[in-house]
């Protein structure tokens, strides 16, 4: 987990800090298979801005996750440039807007921020390629590497008398 120490930040409204952050990105799982970000830690540029109300944070980095296709389970690489904006009011009064979860006891949790993004930024599937066919539904085998089709089986016989009925009319 990668935490900022907002103590040792002492900025005047109108002054920003820019530091290059290493974020540690802990596996993901999704559909109950698991995501590694390769490398685990990602370079990040991290923005912060002191407004006259509050602290404007930005983080900036790139990340590369590996892990199966859903279709084939083949492996499958997802990358994705990313780039958010958090806002923490010196006096929110309340409201859930004006302030980050993920600054706790005065430390940003830079790990959880880019996780979250992360997670926001994925496609519904995550495929090893636009095209991929995916596995048989019948065998199994990899449609990628072996297109192929089965033949039409008579069906289940216990349905067999309600075809011919279907078929007379």
């Amino acid at each position: 987990m990668t935490l900022l120490d907002l103590r040792s930040i002492r900025l005047r409204p109108g002054e920003e800090l820019r530091d290059e952050q290493e974020i540690e990105m802990a596996p993901l799982e999704l559909g109950g298979q698991r995501y590694i970000a390769v490398p685990e830690k990602v370079a990040a540029e991290l923005v912060v801005t002191r407004a006259t109300t509050g602290t404007v944070f930005e983080l900036s980095f790139r990340v590369r996750l590996h892990g199966p296709c859903f279709r084939c389970l083949d492996d499958a690489v997802f990358e994705r440039d990313l780039s958010m904006r958090e806002y923490q009011a010196e006096q929110p009064g309340g409201s859930e807007e004006l302030t980050t979860p993920y600054i706790v006891e005065n430390r940003l949790d830079l790990s959880a921020w880019a996780r979250d993004s992360l997670v926001l930024s994925l496609p519904d599937k995550i495929l090893c390629r636009e095209e991929c066919a995916g596995l048989c539904p019948v065998c199994g085998r990899d449609l990628n590497r072996e297109p192929h089709e089965h033949e039409e089986e008579g069906g289940d016989p216990r349905w067999a008398t309600l075809s011919e009925l279907r078929d007379r009319l």
